[in-house]
């Protein structure tokens, strides 16, 4: 049986689970509704446009709902936040692997700050720049640079001597050295990296949205809880994991589309 069927089969027992469990009376109807009751949640938000932006009024009106917004928001958060904190975490990760001098100086510091729950310096953002976007996105950067850095700075630590060894003795310069054997060795920790940093992203883009945000799924599930509307937040709440399952998804097809080897070597 291929993996698409098995997942296909296990949806839809979960489905049904839930579907008998929230009909069967255990738990309060409103407090736990099944899945039917959720997916008509979410077909009344992908048809209420009543928190549609006025700058956005170009969009043709069978495009807007407050479901598409928020989505569109959070993934732009959730996109960039990841991005900036994973090519900084990739960069000094691979350094600070190598070179024992700046790992000497930047570790330290990094493993301060590395156990500290990133929900914890929220607070500290918004008084610094206050409820905007640029808090929003930093917290993620922040989030997410750790795992990639450790993920990067063990990979590059783990290259072995004789590779080095023989790209110096090829006459490698120091960038061909990183470029294209000490990167490369590192490459599937780095993913490992990269796929914990997006899970974290779509954690810290609920968190960042519970803030002084007036769209996004995170801001859609804390405005279902103040009107009681459980449906809603079930349905935002399937729609974030969604996001977070399909940005995994594509980052690793993106990957192995641009690094083949690496599919074969996730696989030893």
């Amino acid at each position: 049986m291929r993996n698409s069927a098995r997942t296909a089969i296990s949806l839809v027992v979960f489905l049904a689970a839930w579907e008998l469990i929230g009909r069967s009376g255990i738990f309060p109807a409103p407090l736990f509704p099944p899945p039917t009751k959720v997916a008509a949640a979410m077909f009344e938000m992908a048809h209420d446009s009543s928190n549609w932006p006025e700058a956005y009024n170009w969009v043709p009106g069978a495009f807007r709902s407050n479901l598409a917004l928020d989505i569109a928001v959070s993934t732009e958060r959730a996109a960039v936040g990841w991005a900036v904190g994973s090519l900084v975490g990739v960069i000094v990760g691979l350094l600070t692997g190598r070179i024992p001098s700046l790992n000497a100086y930047l570790a330290p510091i990094i493993q301060i700050f590395r156990p500290l729950p990133p929900v914890a310096i929220i607070p500290i953002i918004i008084v610094w720049w206050g409820i905007g976007d640029f808090s929003k996105l930093f917290s993620i950067g922040f989030a997410v640079f750790f795992p990639v850095w450790i993920n990067a700075h063990l990979g590059a630590q783990r290259i072995p001597p004789s590779f080095i060894w023989g790209a110096m003795s090829l006459k490698a310069d120091k960038s061909d050295i990183m470029r294209k054997v000490i990167f490369p060795g590192a490459l599937p920790f780095i993913v490992a990296g990269l796929r914990n940093g997006i899970a974290i992203a779509f954690v810290m883009v609920y968190v960042s949205e519970l803030a002084g945000a007036s769209a996004g799924v995170g801001y859609e599930i804390n405005a279902s809880y103040l009107a009681y509307r459980v449906d809603r937040m079930f349905a935002a709440l399937i729609v974030l994991g969604a996001l977070g399952a399909l940005a995994d998804l594509g980052v690793t097809k993106g990957l192995y589309a641009f690094f083949p080897w690496l599919k074969y070597a996730s696989q030893k």
